[in-house]
């Protein structure tokens, strides 16, 4: 792969004494900076007045571009090259520190050079170039020559080395790219179209402890839910329904001995069949009103107890589910058409999102869904759903005078373990068609009092704020006007160097090597 270099050079003055040492005790002289990324590396140099003959020590730092830490392991080298003369290379094998390496440049001869760093280390080998620069005498000290192309200086915010290798830090390249077409609003996750079910007693009762579910439980299809004991008329007290009891029980056994008798002496035709038929009918009846009073004795006494007894019905599944809300406490009286508890099919799941006018109608306009992405509160990444998984369901017809936008129902083959039901995502639906524009990751964003920046590095330890305003969005790109093709935008870490800026005192540059 064709190597992507860069080049950012900068002159600076360093008023740290620890940062530089003159090569004339008697004289301030400028020191110069160097800023150049390669594939696996980025370098800035710090480094002394160039003068043939005379030593100028570069405390070069270097930052792997894997993760942006300091290198730890390696050796540092820089090349001065020339047509038609031998390479002068300076290596220092041993770093000052992690990240750090004083190479010391003693250059043979007056002129101007390519300058190249090497760096070894155990992830690999690279040269990155680092443009040109001017080899002078003690009369005129050489440094960085102006390159072409390089951006015009400008001020920056001072953001050490030390401080990015210690916070969560990368930058990148802003390039242009192509961004697909769409739409975004919030949406709330709910339960699809019957996914939904409320239970309800279908008489007066008392719900039973036993069993008793709870929020979560997953059910499978009739599995019992609730059991209810239908509830016996306050009227009466239990006293009054055992005496009951007893007084029945007393002319059932009458009436039994009477139809028996009666059944005997119609085998001798000394009554008739309708005599014997009205005795049988008086008998059924009080045993059903014995059975009766029997059940509602059990009833309260299993009321009472607080335990299972007595005639009870259930409460099932209507179909596979899961226990969104319990309504009902155990031993509680409820009535007829009570809610007991609502039930949920977990998957798959419906997305209400909430488009302006506009919006809506591109969606309706557009063949299909490309793809949606959902950012949750709190979350970084955006939730990426699988095309296979959406299925727009419908479009309202109407506007919401509210809210001035227009429903859209999207189904996802998702379940509610992954989007739970009630929650309030940002969604962005993926239309066909697309443009090319600069697109960032969605961490260079930064909230600056409620306007949108991004920050750019103008040099190793120097970075510039940029407003940017934002355009379409496709999960962690994100279209922004505001920005340069070849600018090194800071992709993570962003924040840190705002609280820098707003934490500056106007203190000198340069810091203790």
């Amino acid at each position: 792969m064709k190597r992507i270099l860069a080049l950012a050079v900068a002159a600076a003055l360093i008023g740290a004494a620890g940062c530089r040492r003159s090569p004339d005790a008697g004289a301030e002289e400028e020191g110069w900076a160097v800023t150049a990324w390669g594939e696996r590396f980025e370098i800035f140099a710090e480094v002394e007045p160039l003068v043939a003959g005379q030593p100028a020590v570069s405390h070069t730092h270097v930052t792997v571009l894997a993760d942006f830490s300091p290198l730890r392991a390696g050796e540092v080298a820089a090349i001065l090259r020339a047509p038609g003369t031998a390479d002068e290379v300076f290596r220092q094998p041993a770093k000052s520190r992690d990240g750090i390496y004083a190479v010391t440049f003693n250059p043979a001869r007056e002129g101007e050079f390519d300058l190249v760093f090497e760096v070894e280390a155990p992830s690999g080998r690279e040269r990155i170039s680092a443009g040109r620069v001017r080899v002078g005498s003690k009369a005129s000290p050489g440094g960085a020559l102006e390159a072409s192309g390089v951006a015009p200086k400008e001020d920056g915010t001072s953001f050490l080395k030390e401080q990015q290798w210690r916070t969560v830090f990368a930058t990148e390249w802003v390039r242009e790219g192509v961004v697909p077409a769409t739409v975004h609003g919030p949406a709330r996750v709910r339960p699809a179209g019957g996914g939904e079910a409320v239970l309800t007693a279908s008489m007066d009762a008392v719900v039973s402890p036993r069993p008793w579910p709870f929020p979560g439980q997953a059910l499978s299809r009739g599995a019992i839910v609730f059991q209810l004991t239908p509830q016996v008329s306050g009227i009466r007290s239990a006293g009054e329904l055992e005496a009951e009891v007893t007084a029945l029980s007393t002319e059932v056994l009458t009436a039994r001995n009477r139809s028996e008798r009666l059944r005997e002496l119609l085998k001798l035709e000394a009554v008739s069949p309708a005599e014997v038929e009205r005795a049988d009918t008086v008998r059924t009846s009080l045993e059903a009103r014995l059975a009766s009073v029997r059940r509602d004795v059990a009833t309260v006494r299993a009321t009472r107890s607080g335990g299972g007894g007595g005639t009870s019905v259930v409460v099932r599944a209507p179909w596979s589910s899961q226990v969104a809300e319990i309504s009902v406490a155990p031993g509680q009286a409820v009535s007829a058409g009570a809610a007991l508890a609502r039930l949920v099919r977990p998957s798959p799941v419906w997305l209400e999102v909430a488009l302006t006018p506009a919006d809506a109608s591109q969606l309706a306009a557009a063949p299909g869904v490309q793809g949606l992405y959902l950012r949750r509160a709190g979350q970084p990444e955006p939730v990426a759903i699988p095309l296979r998984a959406v299925r727009v369901v419908s479009r309202s017809p109407e506007v919401d005078p509210r809210t001035a936008t227009v429903k859209v129902i999207l189904e996802l083959q998702q379940s509610a373990a992954e989007l739970p039901f009630g929650s309030t995502v940002e969604a962005e639906v993926a239309l066909p068609g697309e443009h090319r524009d600069i697109a960032v990751p969605a961490s260079a964003l930064v909230d600056d009092g409620g306007v949108t920046i991004v920050y750019v590095q103008l040099e190793g330890e120097s970075f510039a704020r940029r407003e940017v305003r934002l355009g379409a969005r496709q999960g962690e790109q994100v279209a922004v006007t505001g920005l340069r093709v070849g600018e090194r935008l800071v992709t993570r870490g962003g924040q840190a160097i705002r609280r820098a800026a707003l934490l500056s005192t106007g203190a000198p540059e340069g810091h203790v090597h």
